[in-house]
């Protein structure tokens, strides 16, 4: 049940592949009632659509003209908020895809797909308050550093690579977490690094229960779990 909007909290969580951010962050959507957002979803979405249209990230011109016919809205899949392009949620199998691990890093690097996503992702905090949630649980590579920058938790996960290669193989995932390592820190608008004042949590040789309740421990002095 919601405590209504005076206890509304919003929690950032940001890392790169396999660091332990989906997982952790689902876990405390459950916990305090909290609406999760995977923005790593939103950039695959967006990917799987451009690649659909035969739009490739290295041209410019042509990524702007559709980002510009893209519309956004959410829908939500119980504690989750799913992105509609156009109406459409792009099924997780299609977004999940090698092709879309491929590409999705390159057209993420690209300023203009950043801030057209902006906006829409700042609004999720709107889309829990309205659906009743205590707040909003969102995980990318950003989110305490642009999106969420005042927010009241903000956590950044990490693991070493061979961990996170491991990580990634059991998940059935194939692409290189080094070359996406690459992309996401040397990107020119907002890179992948942990931002100022969050609070780093190394992962490599931690339960997701004991990451969890890390994080869990430092939110509850705010909201406390229903």
């Amino acid at each position: 049940m919601s405590r209504g909007p005076q206890s509304f909290v919003i929690v950032a969580i940001d890392g790169g592949a396999a660091s332990g951010k989906s997982s952790s962050s689902r876990t405390l959507s459950e916990r305090f009632h909290l609406l999760h957002v995977d923005t790593g979803s939103f950039y695959r979405a967006i990917t799987a659509e451009l690649l659909r249209q035969g739009v490739a990230a290295t041209d410019l011109p042509a990524v702007h003209a559709a980002l510009a016919a893209l519309q956004f809205s959410t829908r939500l899949h119980g504690r989750s908020a799913q992105m509609e392009i156009g109406g459409r949620v792009v099924p997780e199998a299609e977004i999940r895809t090698r092709h879309v691990n491929d590409h999705v890093s390159h057209f993420a690097a690209i300023p203009e797909v950043r801030n057209a996503l902006l906006a829409y992702q700042r609004d999720q905090a709107d889309v829990a308050r309205q659906h009743g949630f205590d707040g909003l649980v969102m995980e990318g590579r950003d989110i305490g550093s642009i999106i969420f920058p005042e927010a009241d938790f903000r956590f950044f996960l990490h693991a070493d690579q061979t961990e996170r290669t491991r990580r990634r193989a059991n998940e059935g995932h194939q692409d290189s977490i080094a070359e996406r390592d690459r992309l996401d820190s040397s990107r020119k608008t907002a890179p992948l690094a942990c931002p100022v004042g969050a609070i780093s949590i190394d992962t490599t040789h931690r339960t997701l229960a004991q990451v969890v309740e890390e994080m869990a421990a430092s939110i509850a002095v705010r909201l406390p779990a229903p």
